[in-house]
């Protein structure tokens, strides 16, 4: 506090040159982001309060009002919601370079917590020491997708053709699992309410649109550069840079919509990793703070255990890379031109049908996540307890695993 108060005198004296005043700022801003990187547990939801209050309040770096637009434009762009959100907060407070930073320093606690979890999880696969202390941890994840899915739909579902997409999208995704099923469903989705644009009100005095093509030129260049020499070299480290680009490009709705993409591609088509290792891994990203994508970190590190410890973690920075550059290049993109867009009522309808089918897509992610465990009585009570737990009490997510993880321990 004593620093900041200082520091706070030192902005406000003129004597200071400029150049060394916003490198006062940026360095507190910094720190802000380093706090929430090592407090945010949770999802989007619980980070979006964090923003308001450190970022908002304490801060004053935006208004209340234009972190509500943002968070909103981070809804529409495919991509981690909360990273696009404080790394748009970072390009505003001091321009690209500090949000480049800011995606940095959000990022890297969680990742490199995933990472060290990935490969204690591969050295128990390489000698053979099972995971029968996640058992407990397993069906809780399943409890946790569920209880996501259901605070979602609390907001989003808000009529019958909301109702109709995320019944629609729950068994499409169910009957035909693909890579590319998740992606078209909630594409699709969005645009069937985008077509009802009419009930949105009109904006009077709309300006005509001033677009800067160059970081959507680079979102598509890296994006066909990755499939090409992919499919050409046949390496997997770039094919794995591949998959996540694809899927960060694709994903709409959080890290929750995410996990159902992972769980199909990873687990089911190319058996990087087993379904318990992957349940495994969910379950303790809930205790782990900051963006849910770090995820993709473990998945990453175990899809290259064939290869040492350097391929594994060459295989998490691929993996981390893939998922979060195609968002960051799209905030970039976008937020340029972001006052000009939102006038237009077919982007705000088509957010409606979009967070409608992730809805459906969480369900049948719950379904998929729960069959290949024992279907037994103490699986379904673990996950209807877990639920239960997140629905009528206020106990913190990581004390809920945390204690999963301590009673697979000593039963």
């Amino acid at each position: 506090m004593y620093l900041e108060r200082v520091t706070r005198n030192i902005v406000q004296t003129p004597l200071l040159p400029a150049t060394q005043v916003g490198r006062i700022r940026y360095y507190i801003f910094l720190k802000d982001v380093l706090i929430m990187a090592l407090t945010a547990f949770g999802g989007p939801q619980v980070h979006i309060a964090m923003l308001l209050k450190r970022m908002v309040i304490k801060r004053a770096y935006l208004t209340e009002d234009e972190l509500i637009e943002l968070n909103a434009l981070c809804q529409v762009l495919p991509g981690p919601t909360s990273t696009q959100t404080i790394t748009a907060i970072g390009f505003k407070v001091g321009g690209p370079n500090l949000a480049y930073l800011t995606l940095l320093v959000w990022i890297a606690p969680a990742v490199l917590i995933m990472t060290i979890v990935g490969l204690f999880v591969s050295y128990l696969h390489e000698h053979n020491i099972p995971l029968n202390f996640t058992r407990f941890i397993q069906p809780m994840a399943v409890g946790f997708m569920i209880y996501a899915g259901y605070k979602i739909s609390l907001k989003v579902i808000n009529g019958r053709t909301s109702v109709g997409l995320a019944v629609l999208a729950a068994i499409i995704s169910f009957f035909f699992q693909s890579p590319w099923v998740t992606p078209l469903v909630l594409l699709s989705g969005g645009v069937v309410t985008a077509l009802q644009y009419k009930k949105h009100e009109r904006l009077q005095h709309k300006k005509p649109l001033q677009i800067q093509w160059a970081n959507f030129i680079l979102f598509i260049s890296v994006a066909f550069a990755a499939a090409i020499l992919g499919g050409i070299t046949k390496w997997l480290p770039l094919r794995l840079f591949e998959n996540f680009y694809r899927n960060g490009s694709l994903i709409f709705g959080g890290g929750q919509v995410l996990i159902p993409m992972l769980y199909t591609e990873f687990v089911q088509f190319k058996n990087y990793l087993s379904g318990e290792e992957f349940l495994s891994g969910l379950a303790i990203a809930q205790v782990v703070p900051g963006p849910v994508f770090s995820f993709t970190a473990f998945i990453g590190t175990l899809s290259m255990r064939k290869y040492g410890i350097g391929g594994e973690l060459l295989g998490s920075f691929m993996a981390t890379a893939g998922i979060f550059l195609p968002g960051t290049f799209m905030i970039f993109f976008v937020y340029r031109f972001w006052n000009q867009l939102k006038q237009y009522r077919v982007i705000r309808a088509s957010l409606e049908g979009i967070n409608s089918t992730s809805t459906g897509l969480i369900a049948t992610a719950a379904v998929l996540l729960f069959i290949p465990m024992h279907q037994d009585v103490a699986n379904v009570g673990i996950v209807v307890g877990t639920f239960c737990l997140l629905m009528f009490t206020r106990i913190p997510q990581p004390l809920i695993i945390l204690a999963g993880l301590l009673a697979g321990f000593i039963f």
